[in-house]
């Protein structure tokens, strides 16, 4: 899966056609699109937006996408299952799979009040994805401990969740017990510093993945048939990687505006009001990495 940054006009503004497009050549790779994540700034769209998004994505899609479940609120504030629950049908009423994005009232609380609102969640979906997501992404994010883990593999209706610590120990901790426990439930390594995860048992959710769902297809088609041409690419991309996470790590998105743009994808590399920039010196490095890849 490759979450689906929303290319902006040079004004700031989404840019709708961009969007449309980006949306299509991921899925077009090969890739399930993942919108309204952290990478298509979720947080930053209001709820006319999120909709139009959603709405792209499943007429592009048939259904094949997932999607942010996000509900913004304040520090201080409690579990709103009902926004939960709103924001969810609005997704898997469009055919696509919900992830419950982490908020204030979602993780404020002990690891038993998490798995409670998971639980809760569920009971009305058919199926969601859950959401570890670092607090170097956003304020209100969160990583669980392995018991909170545990008990949400209970979940049945939950059939997977992101896992975006940044940390390679952490996420073999969960794959050893997805193996003992439930190996059919899926950990999305969000980790775009260590992307070789995918060796080890883990599936993707990458924002890494949306600079170049193509190549990332590429990588995925040598791992698969044991083609060892697999990691000469896997490190290219892995220094694009290392390259656009590194702190402030939201400033990524900036980053990948910059390679969009680089690839003609994108008609600028403006980002909404608020994101963090990156120095136009990082042009240069990114024209290169792309050279490297084969996509200039």
């Amino acid at each position: 899966m490759a979450a689906v940054l929303l290319p902006c006009t040079p004004s700031g503004k989404i840019d709708w056609s961009c969007t449309e497009a980006h949306i299509a050549r991921t899925l077009d790779s090969g890739l399930t699109p993942a919108v309204n994540m952290d990478t298509g700034y979720v947080q930053m769209l209001d709820e006319r937006s999120k909709r139009r998004v959603l709405d792209l994505a499943a007429e592009v899609t048939a259904g094949n996408f997932v999607a942010g479940a996000f509900v913004a609120d304040a520090e201080g504030d409690s579990f709103d299952l009902d926004a939960y629950l709103g924001e969810a049908t609005a997704i898997a009423s469009r055919g696509g799979t919900p992830v419950i994005f982490p908020s204030h009232g979602l993780n404020g609380g002990s690891e038993e009040t998490w798995i409670e609102a998971l639980t809760a969640i569920g009971a009305n979906l058919d199926r969601f994805l859950g959401f570890e997501l670092g607090s170097m992404f956003v304020p209100y994010g969160r990583i669980f401990s392995l018991d909170a883990y545990r008990a949400m593999l209970d979940i049945r209706t939950c059939v997977g969740a992101k896992h975006s610590s940044l940390n390679r120990e952490l996420e073999w901790q969960r794959l050893a017990l997805r193996d003992e426990v439930r190996p059919d439930f899926m950990v999305l390594t969000g980790n775009d510093l260590a992307i070789d995860m995918v060796t080890y048992g883990s599936d993707y959710l990458l924002g890494l993945a949306t600079f170049a769902p193509d190549v990332f297809a590429e990588r995925d088609r040598l791992w698969a048939i044991g083609d060892p041409a697999f990691y000469g690419l896997n490190d290219t991309l892995q220094y694009l990687g290392q390259f656009a996470f590194r702190p402030p790590v939201p400033a990524y998105r900036h980053n990948a505006a910059m390679f969009l743009h680089l690839r003609g994808w994108a008609t600028s590399d403006a980002v909404p009001s608020g994101t963090p920039h990156r120095p136009e010196s990082d042009r240069a490095i990114l024209r290169d990495i792309a050279e490297r890849l084969g996509v200039l």
